[in-house]
């Protein structure tokens, strides 16, 4: 029988008896660990910390070929496969380093669980929804400092050596790239660790059978253990909290403030004062929705589409800059089936990032709509000095 010990903890529920895993997410141990324990204690069941996406994206290969990169952006979802992505290409790249493949300790677990007829559970909450409920509750500047940090983890993997890696058994990849963040915004720590923790908890105990092991992220262990008796409301936990009042104000009031700005400034200053905000208010959106567009390596029309886009939509709810780029760089720079088929490779790398064409859109979807924002806010208080 397999002992305690500071990765193996045993606990009861009812009448079930629950062996949990605390495993590294990038680590030739804790791949050892779990087919050891799996084929000596040969349970009922195997929960693993993964969702159903995720699942898929370790154990299909070709998901991506089946992405509608058009349908993620009319549906506003590009910065989170962006960040999804972004996350996926951490972990690869730090498995390549060591040798090995990420997220390995999960699939040795669905290996080890079919090898001895076991039931694999799916224990872990969608990252959707973790993400979604994650960015609803960070301001702007906090969204750029995320996407920072994802972009500055390219150029990190050089210092991380090998007794790193089984330091990160703390934390998974996501909290990793997230710790400041989080740090700074308590509700966000919650959603990440608190929250996937009494999830995960409710998930493994409500998995059938007697006998279960449950292969997670070292990190959660306490958490589990804290919630492991405690009630859950799981609907709660998987809920995208409704946009609060505030965005609702700013989403229309923003931009009627902008347009008695400038009705303000023909009537109070004169027409020449007024032609010149509306100048500025062109001029800063147009020029760093450009900027934004063209970092992201878009096709000259596509930033042409990004300058000529935001001054309008900057000024329509409705709609943003970077979803008109972006549905045109889509359509003048069609991916092809090769994008889909190299994306798991292209995503290793920053300079693939840009190389294909579907992270390429992506960038240019949310750099744009990056520029088009900062740009709103570097026109005001430019308007505001034609105002006597």
């Amino acid at each position: 029988m397999i002992t305690e010990s500071e990765n193996i903890h045993r606990l009861q529920y009812e009448e079930k008896e629950v062996l949990l895993v605390g495993t590294a997410h990038v680590s030739r141990e804790s791949v050892d660990l779990v087919a050891r324990v799996i084929e000596e204690e040969k349970p009922d069941t195997v929960c693993i910390e993964l969702c159903a996406s995720r699942y898929q994206a370790i154990t299909q290969e070709n998901q991506w070929q089946n992405t509608n990169i058009l349908k993620v952006i009319k549906e506003k979802k590009a910065f989170l496969l962006l960040a999804n992505l972004m996350l996926a290409s951490f972990q690869k790249r730090i498995g390549k380093k060591f040798g090995v493949k990420p997220g390995e300790e999960m699939i040795q677990a669905i290996h080890s669980a079919e090898a001895i007829g076991a039931h694999v559970h799916l224990a872990d909450r969608d990252v959707r929804t973790t993400l979604s409920r994650t960015w609803r509750l960070m301001r702007f500047r906090s969204k750029i400092k995320v996407l920072a940090e994802l972009m500055t983890s390219f150029g990190a993997l050089d210092d991380i050596k090998e007794e790193d890696i089984e330091n990160m058994k703390n934390r998974d990849v996501l909290e990793t790239l997230l710790t400041e963040v989080g740090d700074a915004l308590p509700e966000i720590r919650s959603i990440l660790i608190d929250e996937r923790d009494q999830y995960l908890a409710q998930k493994i105990r409500s998995a059938p059978g007697r006998k279960i092991v449950a292969v997670v992220g070292a990190g959660h262990v306490p958490g589990i253990q804290k919630y492991w008796e405690a009630p859950i409301d799981m609907d709660e936990l998987e809920q995208i909290p409704p946009k609060g009042k505030l965005f609702n104000v700013l989403k229309w009031g923003l931009p009627l403030m902008i347009l008695g700005l400038m009705a303000s400034g023909f009537y109070s200053a004169g027409t020449a004062s007024g032609t010149d905000m509306i100048k500025w208010w062109v001029l800063a959106n147009a020029i760093l929705a450009g900027l934004g567009a063209t970092i992201a390596l878009g096709h000259p029309v596509t930033i042409l589409s990004a300058a000529f886009a935001a001054p309008i939509t900057s000024l329509n709810p409705m709609i943003a800059a970077g979803w008109v780029s972006g549905l045109v760089e889509a359509f003048l720079r069609k991916p092809r089936v090769v994008d889909f088929q190299e994306l798991p490779e292209d995503i290793s790398s920053l300079k693939g990032f840009w190389r294909n064409k579907i992270t390429r859109i992506l960038l240019v979807v949310v750099l744009t709509n990056m520029g088009s924002a900062v740009g709103t806010f570097v026109a005001i208080p430019m308007m505001l000095k034609f105002i006597s």
